[in-house]
């Protein structure tokens, strides 16, 4: 068994300038949303996570640092911007599509139709996290290259250098995750779009409107020819005429 006096100290890298675009925004506003306060959540969760690495890295807590900027870190703060994203999506989808419905006064009932269930919900997040896809790999190939980092000696510093590059890999990938989920905000606002285009083009349906001109119409034309003494009026037609002749 290797004493811990002669492994390689654990040094975990600066990983800002790997985050990129993450740390200094895209400077677009894909679908109209305000994501700078998710993306500033994003960055400062990576970054806390690195913090309390080195912290612990300094105190020889090697297995809690490496795991503190592991897997989990970054999957979760990946799912929590995603989150994020996804709430502030819905609110803008609900609120553009019940304004459309109310400009063409749709029934109450109706508008509550256009609303996204939970199932729907589910699938505009899950369509958002896709983004992250090319994530996960880089976190396997992290995972993998910890317990030979954690055992590295001065004869094995590729070890070392080969968990660090895959720390820095991960931020890279997490960049890269970001721009797409910027990319799939864009490709989901399009399409509800289009669904609030045809609200705006919704009208109430004219069918109850011809069915009582037609009745009426046709009540009218009876009650001409009752009236005109080319049909004959039904009993209690008649006896209604003579209760307004005898007032």
């Amino acid at each position: 068994m290797t004493s811990s006096q002669l492994l390689l100290p654990l040094r975990i890298p600066e990983v800002g300038p790997s985050l990129g675009k993450i740390v200094t925004g895209t400077g677009r506003d894909p679908g109209g949303l305000e994501l700078d306060m998710i993306r500033h959540r994003l960055t400062t969760r990576v970054f806390e996570a690195a913090g309390e690495a080195r912290r612990l890295a300094s105190r020889d807590e090697r297995r809690a640092a490496v795991a503190t900027v592991g897997r989990t870190m970054w999957l979760e703060a990946w799912d929590e911007a995603v989150a994020g994203v996804a709430d502030l999506m819905l609110m803008r989808i609900a609120a553009r599509l019940d304004a459309e419905a109310r400009a063409v006064r749709m029934p109450r009932r109706r508008r509550q139709r256009l609303q996204l269930g939970a199932a729907e919900q589910g699938a505009l997040a899950a369509r958002l996290g896709s983004a992250g896809a090319g994530l996960v790999p880089a976190l396997d190939l992290l995972e993998e290259r910890v317990a030979p980092a954690l055992g590295a000696t001065a004869l094995e510093r590729e070890a070392m250098e080969a968990w660090r590059d895959a720390l820095m890999t991960a931020a890279r990938r997490l960049e890269e995750a970001w721009l797409e989920l910027e990319v799939a905000i864009e490709a989901e606002w399009s399409h509800w779009n289009r669904v609030a285009d045809e609200v705006a083009r919704w009208r109430k349906p004219l069918w109850p409107v011809l069915i009582a001109a037609a009745v009426a119409i046709a009540g009218a034309a009876w009650l001409g020819l009752v009236m005109g003494g080319y049909i004959a009026a039904p009993p209690w037609l008649q006896d209604a005429w003579r209760w307004v002749f005898r007032r």
